[in-house]
């Protein structure tokens, strides 16, 4: 039970790499048993959670409960099924409940009061990061990025698992990681990275792989099932 516990804290913070999972040192029969297991683990909590569904504004949205007292909140289109929100929010070590920390979708707005002179605002000139997946894709938006395509270099580095943007004026470094691949002890391959830059953005897009893709439609048929309730519901129907 004690294992248990130490795997959810590691899935739920989505930045816990166990590197066995990850194959390094172990045979390639291994290390692909070990991923499978993994994944079917992450799996496996998102299912033994606690789970609120609320059909709402065209979305089917589904707030988790974890064990360890973590939340999980997502959004998905219901007429594409595409998951536009993801975010996490976590108690302090005194109890007291976090804000909300944004996985996928727009950054949360924090409302500043426009009549205060002596509040720095942040220049809206200044890039802008966020997540919006698609079916297939993981996929990263960089907005306020006014540099031609070549400028960019977008690459994969295995040690640190993990995604570097750099551009060769020195204007914009990020290094980021796929917190998904993390979860599900997967391997970060530079073949499925692509990116394209178009209207100031930087489009980064990493191809999902067969794992990923047969988890999210195993997922997605347990969140059809829960029967939300509808708009101006009050209760909603858990799981």
């Amino acid at each position: 039970m004690k294992n248990d516990n130490v795997r959810l804290k590691c899935f739920t913070s989505g930045f816990c790499i166990y590197l066995g999972y990850c194959g390094y040192g172990l045979s390639p029969e291994v290390a692909l048993t070990n991923r499978n297991m993994a994944v079917q683990s992450w799996i496996d909590v998102l299912k033994s959670s606690k789970k609120t569904a609320l059909i709402h504004d065209g979305k089917r949205k589904i707030h988790y409960l974890f064990i360890d007292g973590k939340e999980m909140a997502e959004e998905y289109d219901l007429k594409t099924d595409e998951l536009i929100v993801r975010k996490w929010r976590h108690k302090s070590t005194l109890g007291a409940q976090g804000q909300w920390q944004v996985e996928i979708g727009d950054p949360l707005v924090v409302p500043v009061p426009s009549s205060d002179s002596d509040v720095i605002k942040e220049n809206c000139s200044n890039p802008v990061f966020t997540r919006k997946d698609t079916k297939t894709s993981f996929q990263w938006r960089i907005r306020n990025l006014p540099y031609p395509k070549d400028v960019f270099s977008v690459s994969v580095e295995p040690s640190e698992r993990c995604i570097i943007i750099k551009t060769s004026n020195k204007k914009y470094y990020k290094k980021f990681s796929v917190v998904d691949l993390d979860r599900s002890q997967l391997p970060l391959d530079n073949s499925a990275l692509s990116f394209t830059h178009t209207n100031n953005t930087l489009i980064v897009s990493y191809k999902k792989p067969k794992e990923i893709l047969i988890l999210e439609e195993e997922l997605l048929k347990e969140l059809k099932k829960l029967k939300g309730t509808g708009e101006g519901d009050v209760d909603c129907k858990t799981q």
